[in-house]
């Protein structure tokens, strides 16, 4: 999901498009708590879209701290 859906927008390697980067130093100072609640709520008046009709809390911090730890 994180490739294909986030890849969309964010690029196929996260590094950016019409989103921004996904990479671990971009979300460096992001905590896991807050880039959930983003992933869940998106971001008024802008491209982010909420996710939180298609998953749950669990799923989206389960995301947030992949973005946080991948290579």
């Amino acid at each position: 999901m994180v490739l294909q859906d986030c890849g969309s927008c964010h690029g196929l390697t996260l590094k950016g498009g019409l989103g921004r980067p996904l990479t671990r130093a971009a979300l460096a100072h992001a905590e896991p708590e807050g880039l959930a609640l983003i992933i869940l709520d998106g971001i008024p008046g802008t491209a982010m879209p909420p996710w939180r009709p298609l998953m749950t809390e669990d799923e989206a911090l389960w995301i947030a701290n992949y973005l946080k730890t991948k290579e």
